[in-house]
């Protein structure tokens, strides 16, 4: 059951307020004024506080900095109830860190919806999510749920790239982040002679680019179509609102791209010591777990250089060996199109 603290100094707001809450499966809390609010709040660590502002002792932006100011109460959703004529002072709440408001009077479903939104992306920001290069696609499918992507997309122009159109490349200077709309991407580094490794997939809804960005630095790696795609490109400060709203996202966000790292470090690894066949029947996994959103028997058009990219070996080479997993009956081939058959045998690949 979650716990919510209400703090209100009307006697008759407050018991109405609490009942809706009660009525809905909420535990409630209650405080009749900011001073005594922050006092149970620092005991009591509630899920979610809904604060009036205009109180006696302290008020309602009184107790959101005071309840700033400590790690284990700074980041718990924080609303106000404020009366119309208040309107104009509520921009000062938000600038200082409250997440949503409810303006007095109010009905049932209008505080509940708040309230149930904002518990919703705090379970968002509490989740824990894995290691790596998912971990970061994982967080940031959530973010866009905290933020609301629409409101930085809508009205923008949409980019059309055709397959294997180059979509930015190393050495260029990023001024935003590219938000996949249909298509696939891939990223990838060149070397000297001009051969590829690919690093990173991206689906619809993925950013990317966004560590260079983060980094104020060049691009590090190019960036091209896998199939047609559409783009939006959302510029550096939007960007970073939707990171960084609040400090538990961008906490959480920077681990996430320690992993990434960490991740990278050991495809590197496995680039080096493990055989062909587990090199290509990893980068076949890849694809399947990037792009198999359906969880049916996983197909894709893809060329042969790709693969070879991704598992670092000559395309020669690559061919050789999905016509030997293909004879194995690991997987079908079909003109470009690879249909993964066994998808367990591959996973335990010998090196």
């Amino acid at each position: 059951m979650k716990k919510i603290l209400l703090i209100e100094d009307n006697d008759d707001m407050r018991e109405n307020t609490s009942e809706i809450l009660e009525l809905a499966g909420y535990l409630v809390i209650t405080a009749k004024n900011g001073k005594i609010g922050v006092e149970i709040a620092q005991k009591e660590i509630p899920d979610l506080i809904i604060c009036d502002i205009m109180m006696p002792v302290l008020d309602g932006y009184g107790v959101l900095h005071m309840l700033s100011k400590n790690p284990e109460t700074a980041s718990i959703p924080f609303i106000y109830l404020t009366a119309k004529s208040e309107r104009s002072d509520l921009r000062k709440g938000m600038e200082m860190g409250a997440d949503d408001y409810v303006t007095k009077p109010f009905d049932d479903v209008e505080l509940l919806k708040a309230v149930e939104s904002r518990l919703k992306k705090m379970e968002l920001l509490k989740a824990e999510y894995s290691k790596g290069v998912q971990g970061v696609y994982d967080f940031l499918d959530d973010a866009t749920q905290i933020v609301d992507i629409k409101k930085f997309t809508e009205g923008k122009k949409t980019y059309k790239y055709k397959k294997k159109d180059i979509i930015y490349t190393e050495g260029g200077y990023p001024n935003g982040v590219f938000l996949v709309v249909k298509g696939k991407v891939k990223s990838f580094k060149t070397n000297e002679d001009g051969k590829e490794y690919i690093t990173s997939l991206y689906k619809p809804g993925d950013f990317f680019s966004y560590g260079d960005l983060l980094e104020d630095s060049t691009y590090t790696e190019s960036a091209a179509a896998l199939e047609d795609v559409e783009l939006h490109i959302l510029p550096k400060d939007d960007f970073f609102s939707i990171i960084f709203k609040n400090s538990e996202v961008a906490k959480r966000f920077i681990k996430l791209l320690a992993n990434d790292l960490i991740e990278k470090e050991n495809q590197l690894i496995k680039l080096a010591y493990n055989s062909v066949r587990k090199r290509v029947s990893e980068a076949l996994l890849t694809l399947e777990k990037r792009y198999n959103q359906k969880g049916d028997k996983f197909q894709m058009a893809i060329s042969r250089e790709d693969v070879a990219n991704m598992a670092g070996t000559s395309t020669e080479t690559a061919i050789r060996t999905l016509s030997d997993f293909k004879d194995e009956k690991l997987i079908e081939i079909k003109g470009s199109t690879i249909t993964l058959l066994a998808v367990e045998k591959l996973e335990r690949m010998k090196n």
